[in-house]
């Protein structure tokens, strides 16, 4: 068993000694998530650490656009519940870089496509391969999507 994996499981353990519902629910929720992926697919697998924290990355990212539409709806306590979920699942996932470190990231994958002759905003695709492994679960791919883009139309 990987050590993150291990980690939720003995968590889960304690916040269900804790009587701490939302922990207790969100940790079985995600390992739930964790056992499906590792499921899925011709033969039963042992996911690495990488993969599980892909899958709480997902799970974190479904609690935040939950709460984003329970509140477009008008139920701010389903609202607080899933963003409560969400933090509570960032705390599994590496620290996320800033608008400022993640736009240098970008601005120097930029130049480094301009160099290698991706021009306009055809460079999109060049930049975006340069990026994703530098912030690998460090930022979310909308998000970075977005400052490519940003960075393209501007130069």
């Amino acid at each position: 068993m990987t050590s993150l994996k291990s980690k939720l499981k003995e968590d889960l353990t304690a916040s269900i000694r804790a009587r701490d519902e939302l922990r207790s629910a969100t940790l079985r929720l995600t390992l739930t998530a964790i056992t499906k992926e590792e499921v899925s697919g011709t033969t039963a697998r042992e996911l690495s650490d990488d993969e599980v924290q892909k899958v709480i990355a997902r799970e974190a990212k479904k609690r935040r656009e939950a709460a984003e539409a329970f509140t477009q709806g008008g139920r701010t306590e389903q609202a607080e519940r899933e963003k409560a979920e969400g933090v509570l699942l960032d705390a599994y996932l590496p620290q996320q870089l800033s608008d400022d470190e993640l736009a240098g990231i970008v601005a120097q994958a930029v130049g480094e496509a301009r160099a290698a002759g991706a021009e306009g905003p055809r460079a999109m695709g060049a930049v975006m391969k340069i990026v994703n492994p530098k912030v690998a679960g460090r930022a979310e791919g909308g998000r970075v999507a977005a400052l490519v883009k940003q960075h393209l139309a501007a130069e």
